[in-house]
């Protein structure tokens, strides 16, 4: 249908994440990390991330976040700056505002907020 640069970690295998939040914990704190991460479970806090952050179908996320790249198929109530890009699957929703250089909103997601788009230091 359409071409969408910096995608390429829709097609990242589980064994690319270096830790995954499972379905069956909750966390409530900061989380800071350097690489790759996805959440399958319940996190409430914050999140500040250099690298991709992936919420699955199933998790359930209250925070505000911070990531190169922000894949969300499951629920987010939170801020989201996404350095890269933000992309929210049919299956997503997000309640909280977007701040990001190229956003995704697919055909059936849920987005409640205000979206800013912004140039990448390498575009000015």
């Amino acid at each position: 249908m359409f071409d969408v640069k910096d995608t390429d970690f829709f097609d990242m295998e589980e064994e690319a994440f270096d830790t995954i939040v499972e379905n069956d914990i909750a966390f409530t704190g900061k989380i800071k990390m350097k690489k790759a991460f996805m959440i399958r479970g319940k996190v409430n806090g914050t999140i500040d991330s250099t690298s991709d952050l992936v919420i699955d179908s199933d998790a359930v996320v209250n925070a505000d976040i911070t990531a190169e790249r922000v894949l969300i198929r499951g629920k987010v109530k939170g801020n989201v700056i996404g350095n890269k890009l933000i992309f929210i699957t049919a299956s997503g929703s997000l309640d909280g505002d977007i701040t990001t250089a190229k956003v995704v909103l697919e055909p059936g997601c849920i987005f409640t907020g205000k979206c800013s788009m912004v140039r990448s230091e390498n575009e000015k």
